[in-house]
C-alpha cells in the first residue's frame, strides 16, 4: 500500500487550516463561522493521522475519532443557537446592531 509522504500531508492541512482561519476572519454569518470552525477541526485532524501513518501508530486515527465527536457535538450545539440567535434577531450578521 502506498502512503502519500508527510510533507504533502502536512501542507494539505496546512492549506486547509489556513481557509478555515481566514473563513473565520472575513465571514460575518454565524453560520460560515461554524462551516470555517469545522474545516480547521478537520485540519486538525488530517494532521494527526498523517502524524500517525508516518510512525505507523494508531494514535492519530484514535485523536480522529475524538475530534469528530467533538465536531458533532459542536454541530449541535452551535445551530441550536443559530436558531435561537435568529429567532431572537431576525439576522445572522455577527456585526448587525442587537435591538
Amino acid at each position: 500500500m502506498a502512503s502519500i509522504p508527510l510533507a504533502h500531508g502536512l501542507f494539505l492541512a496546512g492549506v486547509l487550516f489556513a481557509l478555515g482561519l481566514l473563513g473565520v476572519l472575513v465571514r460575518r454569518n454565524i453560520i460560515f463561522l461554524l462551516f470555517s470552525i469545522e474545516i480547521m477541526l478537520n485540519a486538525a485532524g488530517l494532521a494527526f493521522v498523517v502524524a500517525g501513518s508516518r510512525w505507523q501508530q494508531p494514535d492519530g486515527q484514535v485523536m480522529f475519532f475524538f475530534m469528530l465527536t467533538l465536531a458533532a457535538a459542536e454541530v449541535s450545539v452551535g445551530l441550536a443557537l443559530v436558531l435561537r440567535l435568529y429567532h431572537q434577531f431576525k439576522t445572522l450578521d455577527v456585526d448587525a446592531p442587537a435591538r
